[in-house]
């Protein structure tokens, strides 16, 4: 029998470290669920039930070169490039020191200049035409760098979505689009957002390969989005990659989804979590021991919990800069 991890090119240290990747988004997601519910942090946008795509495709990415440009779900993505558990607990609680906006923007909306973290905003899908941006600075600076970013299906039909994509492709820029198909627009369920079968078979409109793939199979996303991403760089154009999990908590922490989806079948899509799965193939294989998913977990415990600490008692941004970075500097009137 074909060892699937062999077939992909990675290691047993590297699945391991995907494997605490995986945890660890997970965990401070909880934590941050916590936190919200007992009135320490104002919001929450949830990862839970698409980690093991995001990490699994941020390593399949140069995270010393490419561009990326997530979407508000992507915890994953954005502690794989760089920022830490401390960081992503400062954005939490809205301190001065959250590197993603001092604490001016809402959780969740990721960006940091030294790992090439794009700054998002609130009405959705504008990143997609700043990816094919990236990805044309790319392209005219003969740089080896991908331009990768990331959307919700429901914000898949938003117009950003279509004129990204379509010059992208035509001008054949380095950009991988991945949809993460978590099956609901808030509220809203695929079957009511969208005619097609998958969102993957828009790509071909723009003359690009679509391709949709389990989002709950690490090595299987890793193996597909490695492929576009090397096809990127040969100068091939951009492929729309689509990613199908489920998303185990309401849509945020001000959302009641009880509202539109039932109990049952968000219990039965948690008996599938791809972050199980992975660690019980990782087992399977003699790449994990009970003891070594122990201490892995201990360890991510001490990491979140000084995290925690530290942001709870780090200061807000003084009022003295409330006007910071909206009102110009000094030069000329």
């Amino acid at each position: 029998m074909v060892n699937q991890t062999e077939t992909v090119g990675l290691d047993k240290d590297t699945l391991v470290a995907m494997y605490r990747e995986m945890l660890l988004a997970r965990r401070i997601d909880e934590r941050m669920w916590l936190l919200n519910r007992s009135g320490s942090i104002p919001f929450v946008v949830s990862c839970q039930g698409q980690e093991v795509l995001q990490i699994a495709t941020s390593f399949a990415l140069n995270k010393e070169e490419d561009h990326i440009l997530p979407y508000y779900r992507d915890l994953g993505v954005v502690l794989h490039f760089g920022m830490t558990t401390r960081e992503v607990f400062l954005q939490a609680y809205g301190k001065a020191e959250d590197p993603n906006s001092g604490g001016r923007q809402m959780p969740g909306h990721y960006g940091q200049k030294k790992n090439r973290i794009i700054t998002g905003s609130s009405p959705v899908t504008t990143q997609v035409p700043h990816a094919a941006g990236f990805a044309l600075a790319s392209k005219m600076e003969r740089k080896s760098a991908v331009s990768f970013v990331t959307l919700g299906e429901g914000s898949s039909n938003q117009g950003d979505f279509h004129e990204g994509l379509n010059f992208a492709a035509v001008h054949k820029l380095p950009m991988i689009v991945m949809v993460e198909n978590n099956k609901y627009a808030i509220s809203v369920p695929l079957s009511k957002q969208v005619a097609c079968e998958n969102i993957s078979d828009r790509a071909v409109g723009y003359g690009i390969p679509g391709v949709t793939v389990d989002g709950d199979d690490a090595l299987e996303v890793y193996r597909v989005v490695k492929e576009a991403h090397e096809r990127a760089l040969k100068g091939k154009g951009p492929t729309l990659v689509e990613t199908i999990s489920y998303r185990l908590t309401p849509h945020s922490s001000d959302d009641d989804d009880m509202t539109y989806r039932t109990k049952d079948e968000v219990s039965q899509y948690k008996t599938t979590d791809g972050i199980a799965r992975f660690r019980d193939m990782l087992i399977e294989q003699g790449y994990l021991t009970e003891a070594e998913d122990q201490a892995i977990e201990a360890d991510l415990k001490q990491e979140i919990n000084e995290a925690t600490e530290y942001a709870e008692q780090a200061p807000y941004a003084d009022v003295s800069t409330l006007t910071d970075h909206v009102y110009g500097v000094g030069g000329k009137a």
